[in-house]
């Protein structure tokens, strides 16, 4: 947001404007990242765009709840609201720097996108043709995900964001699309979208062992700080102690990357061309710390045992994308199966971010599986929280009863 542009108080929900920044702050680390892994700059433009937008509900919010707080008891249930939006806007600033390594050219080595994994998917921006077969027709109508394997993020119409779309989305000419998949049904569903060629990011060989371990840290980073604000949002939304654990847990986890990257960065400066190109890496990996960081203080509260307030609980609970938790009942069609099998992402649309379950090893404790591996088996008494839309949480739960 501009130092020029004039801001007055108004009355806003403060329910929806923490809603709209939980789902602004996820996107904006996917996009942050992609910009940076798939060296795509107009992916970065898109990420400044919404930092202003994360800017203006941020004080929005802000002066929201310093109305709302007119008493000390009133004052002390809003402060760990204070911290959620704090956070949210630190995540949008750290996703603003990561976007910038691409924008300034702050350094970049050649061969980024040869040391990804092969199982990271490609990210990519494709505006809605006016001859295009999807113009005009609902995602549902089309079944995007199921038939090409591609999500639709978010799309863009003009000024107005529409966040993690839902089957009923109906989509217009000139829509910018952000979707996400693998490069096969990436490139049928980008062709189909604009009408234009699809060129997929260019891969360089990576010869230098070092900086490739540091490359492949940058993904897992990114993956980490992703699911630790997925938990976070989940500890706060069920005012749950463990998940708020994870999230520390993990935050430490990313910490401790950051210090390895470090290394393998540095050393690899020794012996690539050009020492400047690995700057951009080090930019990367200490904005993933502040990402993680602040997924931590989106569950301070609940850490603390000062609790979730209910308006952030509705907040969280009725954003475009979001958190659910069911539990496998025995005979469901779930029961039994891995996730591999049961399908779950692709017939659902809900991603499982975790699996809490009793240990028959460890006296029947319950723990948490994170990011659960697709061969995982899933059985009954399991509780699965899980992320997508409302539709996919409601096929899910009949999966599972």
């Amino acid at each position: 947001m501009s130092e020029d542009d004039g801001l007055e108080y108004e009355p806003v929900s403060v329910k929806e404007v923490l809603g709209e920044m939980k789902d602004i702050a996820e996107l904006l680390i996917d996009l942050s990242y992609s910009s940076v892994l798939f060296e795509n700059p107009e992916l970065a433009e898109e990420v400044l765009a919404l930092e202003d937008e994360m800017d203006l509900l941020q004080l929005q919010a802000r002066m929201s709840l310093v109305m709302a707080g007119r008493r000390p008891e009133e004052a002390e249930a809003l402060a760990p609201v204070f911290g959620i939006v704090g956070a949210a806007e630190k995540i949008s600033d750290a996703a603003g720097d990561i976007a910038k390594v691409v924008l300034e050219d702050i350094g970049l080595p050649p061969a980024l996108r040869g040391a990804l994994p092969e199982a990271v998917e490609t990210l990519a921006r494709a505006t809605v043709s006016a001859d295009s077969p999807y113009a005009d027709r609902t995602l549902g109508d089309i079944n995007l995900e199921t038939e090409t394997g591609v999500r639709v993020l978010a799309l863009r119409r003009d000024d107005e964001w529409i966040l993690n779309p839902s089957r009923e989305t109906r989509l217009q000419t000139e829509d910018v699309l952000f979707c996400r998949g693998a490069e096969e049904g990436l490139t049928r569903v980008y062709e189909a979208v604009t009408g234009g060629r699809y060129t997929p990011p260019k891969t360089v060989e990576q010869p230098i062992e070092d900086l490739d371990r540091a490359v492949e840290t940058v993904a897992l980073m990114k993956n980490m700080s992703e699911l630790a604000v997925d938990l976070a949002y989940g500890s706060v939304l069920f005012d749950s102690p463990e998940l708020a654990k994870e999230v520390r847990e993990l935050e430490v986890e990313v910490d401790a990357l950051q210090s390895r990257f470090e290394v393998w960065a540095l050393r690899a400066a020794e012996t690539v061309d050009d020492s400047v190109s690995i700057r951009g890496l080090l930019h990367i990996a200490t904005s993933t710390e502040v990402i993680s960081d602040a997924a931590l203080e989106i569950s301070e509260g609940v850490l603390r045992g000062v609790g979730s307030h209910p308006v952030v609980e509705a907040a969280v609970q009725e954003s475009d994308e979001i958190i659910y938790r069911t539990t496998v009942t025995s005979g469901s069609r779930l029961d039994g199966t891995t996730i591999s099998d049961s399908e779950v992402k692709t017939r659902t649309g809900m991603h499982i971010v975790a699996i809490r379950r009793e240990s028959a090893e460890d006296n029947g404790r319950t723990k948490y599986q994170i990011s659960p591996l697709p061969d995982t088996t899933l059985r009954a008494g399991d509780v699965l929280i899980t992320k997508g839309t409302r539709a996919g949480a409601e096929r899910l739960s009949d999966w599972a009863a």
